[in-house]
């Protein structure tokens, strides 16, 4: 497992980051902590969560996902990036959501408690807030920063605009600015590639990935018209939803059939080569995956060591061309 700078600063990070949005949802607290021993085993020095997982989000359950990975960091802390977010609803309170000064502060202090730390390494706002001013929330994120309690600052998914906006508000106002982006990419879904990846190449912003695998369409498990598995990410309430609208669609099955036929021939698992072609891509930091069973963990780990050939490149590229282009940024 190689190490990667994240963006201009000088923390380092694997170039695979475990995710943990099924820790205490789609996997109980044992399982959780077989993925996680199973990640760490395989060099795996990055973990990301948020205090609204697991998914699908819910006050109720809101940061259990951050208690599970709290309990099994103990005694081996200081040998993870730790990265969490905020701004999704955790209570049912006005100001138990959004990036207002007040809600930032008190989300950190609370995920600061739920995962047994006293400090974090990479402070997420998992989405952009409306009705708070940008230079409110940076201002936020810049006291956390100070007291020390977080240590970087980023933000998921931002457009290309408003991460340009955030960062030209924390030079002009000598703010902690947002150092990373967490954006969804993969092989069926690419759109940044036009904006926001070269905004980030210029100005030095670590790029982290989530969904590279396309919520798990990308395995090539699914087959056109089969209804979604139960248990599975396109089955959870509005979470399940979403990722149906992304990808359950007549014209990703067929790039996944065409992806699948082609890396079979080549003797690669599909799920291999879809973490490995995430990688290969100029200007990406790491690419977070996730998994509710350890075993999951073989193929997109393994990624690591995959080289993609001229030709594949190009059977990626090809792919993508085919499929429609519609409003895919949720």
């Amino acid at each position: 497992m190689q190490q990667r700078k994240m963006g201009r600063t000088g923390l380092k990070v694997s170039e695979i980051c475990l995710g943990t949005m099924t820790f205490a949802g789609q996997c109980d607290e044992a399982t959780s902590v077989r993925i996680l021993d199973a990640a760490a085993e395989r060099g795996v020095t990055f973990l990301d969560t948020a205090d609204a997982y697991p998914i699908p989000p819910d006050p109720a359950t809101a940061g259990r996902s951050e208690e599970v990975l709290g309990r099994w960091l103990q005694g081996r802390r200081d040998r993870f990036v730790l990265a969490t977010k905020c701004r999704i609803r955790v209570g049912l309170g006005p100001n138990d959501q959004g990036l207002s000064r007040r809600h930032i502060i008190a989300a950190c202090d609370a995920s600061l408690r739920r995962l047994r730390t006293d400090y974090i390494d990479l402070y997420q706002s998992h989405l952009p807030d409306p009705d708070t001013p940008i230079d409110e929330t940076l201002s936020a994120f810049d006291a956390l920063v100070s007291a020390g309690k977080v240590r970087y600052v980023g933000c998921s998914n931002y457009p290309a605009w408003q991460l340009a906006v955030a960062l030209g508000v924390s030079e002009r106002l000598r703010l902690a600015r947002y150092d990373c982006v967490q954006p969804r990419y993969n092989l069926l879904y690419r759109e940044i590639e036009t904006e926001l990846l070269p905004l980030c190449r210029d100005q030095g912003v670590g790029v982290i990935v989530f969904n590279p695998m396309a919520g798990g369409f990308l395995s090539g498990k699914y087959q056109t018209g089969e209804p979604p598995r139960p248990g599975t990410r396109f089955t959870l309430g509005d979470s399940g939803i979403l990722y149906r609208e992304r990808y359950w669609q007549a014209a990703q099955f067929e790039a996944v059939e065409t992806l699948n036929g082609f890396f079979e021939r080549q003797g690669i698992k599909l799920a291999k080569a879809s973490i490995a072609w995430v990688l290969a891509q100029p200007g990406i930091t790491s690419a977070i995956v996730g998994a509710s069973r350890p075993e999951q963990l073989d193929d997109t780990l393994a990624a690591t060591d995959l080289k993609l050939d001229t030709e594949a490149m190009a059977a990626c590229d090809s792919v993508w061309w085919t499929l429609p282009r519609r409003d895919l940024g949720r």
